[in-house]
């Protein structure tokens, strides 16, 4: 049994949204399956950017953040959800990000350090998106999914970084209502 925190990073708190949904069964059946699991919702927190390189090597985290950030430290597994927003993640999750993955915690950069802090855990990126998922691959060659799990994730030490994308969200109920089958297979093998 793996340890597992999920990042809801969809802004909008509406419990109608379909990206809630999806964290909601990946939780319930890796909870069912016997995983411990964490999940945040970023819609319900205050993250404030940051402006200068200062800011993020010398502030501190705010204390909302804490708990998620902890989590992610604790976790054998992470799961990143987040609707596909302009083309890339929306300005919540990179601000979440930008606060969480601080020097010290997900990058060492000292002189004798590696650079990944957090290395030894495994990860998913699922992006939701309107548009069909073969098109956001082939046309756009996954460039939002690529660049999170090559600069972010790989780079601070996650291996493996498995994606899921989710096409034509606004199209049939069948389609979201098999998604949320698969989600939910993942979650429960604690992938």
């Amino acid at each position: 049994m793996k340890r597992i925190t999920i990042i809801d990073g969809h802004p909008d708190a509406d419990p109608a949204r379909y990206g809630h949904a999806i964290c909601a069964a990946y939780a319930s059946a890796a909870r069912d399956a016997g995983h411990e699991v964490r999940l945040f919702s970023l819609a319900n927190l205050e993250i404030p950017i940051l402006k200068s390189r200062e800011q993020w090597e010398d502030e501190e985290i705010p204390a909302a953040l804490k708990p998620a950030q902890e989590a992610v430290k604790w976790a054998e597994h992470v799961v990143f959800y987040y609707p596909l927003w302009l083309g890339d993640m929306p300005a919540l999750l990179k601000a979440f990000l930008e606060q969480a993955f601080r020097p010290g915690f997900a990058l060492d950069e000292g002189d004798d350090g590696d650079g990944e802090l957090l290395e030894g855990r495994s990860a998913r990126i699922i992006v939701t998106m309107g548009m069909p998922a073969f098109f956001y691959r082939a046309f756009f060659a996954s460039h939002s999914v690529r660049s999170f799990k090559r600069n972010i994730l790989k780079f601070t030490g996650f291996e493996p970084v498995s994606t899921s994308l989710i096409g034509n969200v606004d199209g049939k109920e069948e389609h979201r209502k098999r998604w949320l089958k698969k989600i939910s297979q993942l979650g429960a093998s604690g992938q």
